[in-house]
């Protein structure tokens, strides 16, 4: 039986007749002459379904790289204009030319900032602390939460928390000083966080380490209609700013317990720690470098979660097929975009996108750009 014989029996066209002949091995014929095997060439249409399951999985890494890089935006001829935040010689954040301008100026009777000549170090120009905002921890706070109040004042910094971010050179180090969480980007300091994704699985014999698509959903809210930054966005079941002086798991059980009214037994006994994601975004004329801790929780499959703090709107479980529709760049409803992060990183852990698919180092590799410090 010939090859050509066999293709017209099944109406191959052209194209996929050259990708069955690179998936068979010839072998010799009693005349000498290279033939295929029947067995060989009889699954063209099974491997036409892989053909398109490989391209379907393509394109969802693409969308995935399409989330990441909605996030990870400084454009190359800003980053090379930045200008470093220093304080006792440590780069504590990156500011744009225009920022330190604005921040210099500000109550210029007692300035609590000021651009100053840079090191070999840094940048050749950088912005620093003056002398008016002193030397410890607690002087350089008041200085700098004065000038933030007067850009408050001034409609310059927006969302107002009350909640204090440190402003360190390492997450493990203590704190120059702190800032109110809303002008952290001013100042392009590493604000850090964490993000929990609400996981009901199956409990028909898989465990946590080997997941199938259809034996695993995750808990989505819906972000409050008055919320003063994405109102009514899709969002994750719980996550929140990693506040001065806080741990993380402390931090963690505190907001499940204020967003979705998880109790703190339900939350230690179904937390795993998920590793960190990061980013750096560029939007009006500010740097947010963010650092995202994830975690995932497994929830019973009868505990439905119930807005406590009045910042979601309703909460409701998806697949992880719906996960991966929101990817696609014109889905209609999407979730907020750094969400995407930890939710990418989620599929990939565990095993949902194979390492084989074109573009999954770039994945991994984007989704730790920021700045891990």
């Amino acid at each position: 039986v010939t090859t050509c014989h066999i293709l017209r029996e099944r109406g191959m066209r052209l194209a996929t007749m050259a990708m069955v002949m690179s998936a068979t091995f010839p072998t010799r014929s009693s005349g000498g002459r290279l033939a295929f095997s029947l067995c060989q060439l009889s699954t063209p249409k099974s491997r036409t379904r892989s053909h398109l399951r490989l391209f379907a999985t393509t394109r969802l890494v693409d969308d995935m790289l399409y989330r990441v890089r909605q996030v990870n935006n400084v454009p190359d001829d800003i980053r090379a204009k930045l200008l470093d935040f220093v304080v006792d010689g440590k780069v504590l954040g990156k500011v744009t030319p225009n920022t330190a301008q604005l921040l210099e100026s500000v109550l210029p009777d007692v300035p609590a900032f000021e651009i100053a000549s840079g090191t070999p170090c840094t940048s050749p120009t950088v912005l620093t602390l003056s002398k008016h905002a002193g030397t410890t921890p607690e002087s350089r706070t008041h200085a700098v939460a004065q000038a933030m109040e007067f850009l408050r004042e001034q409609g310059v910094v927006k969302g107002w928390r009350d909640e204090m971010y440190p402003v360190t050179d390492s997450f493990y180090s203590e704190p120059t000083f702190v800032i109110e969480r809303a002008a952290a980007s001013l100042l392009g300091v590493v604000e850090y966080g964490v993000h929990i994704n609400g996981l009901v699985q199956d409990q028909n014999g898989n465990d946590k380490d080997r997941l199938q698509t259809n034996d695993i959903k995750m808990w989505i809210a819906r972000r409050s209609l008055t919320k003063s930054k994405f109102p009514g966005m899709l969002d994750h079941l719980v996550a929140g700013g990693q506040p001065a002086h806080m741990g993380l798991m402390e931090n963690v059980i505190k907001e499940c317990e204020e967003e979705a009214g998880i109790p703190e037994a339900t939350t230690s006994r179904g937390i795993q720690a998920g590793g960190a994601v990061g980013y750096e975004s560029f939007h009006n004329d500010r740097i947010s470098s963010v650092v995202l801790f994830c975690y995932d929780l497994y929830l019973p499959d009868d505990f439905i979660p119930k807005a406590v703090d009045g910042e979601v709107h309703e909460f409701f479980l998806w697949s992880v097929d719906e996960l991966k529709e929101s990817m696609r760049p014109d889905y209609h409803d999407p979730i907020k975009p750094n969400c995407y992060l930890v939710i990418i990183d989620f599929l990939l852990r565990a095993g949902l996108v194979s390492p084989e698919i074109p573009g999954y180092l770039d994945l991994a590799r984007e989704l730790r750009s920021g700045p891990f410090k």
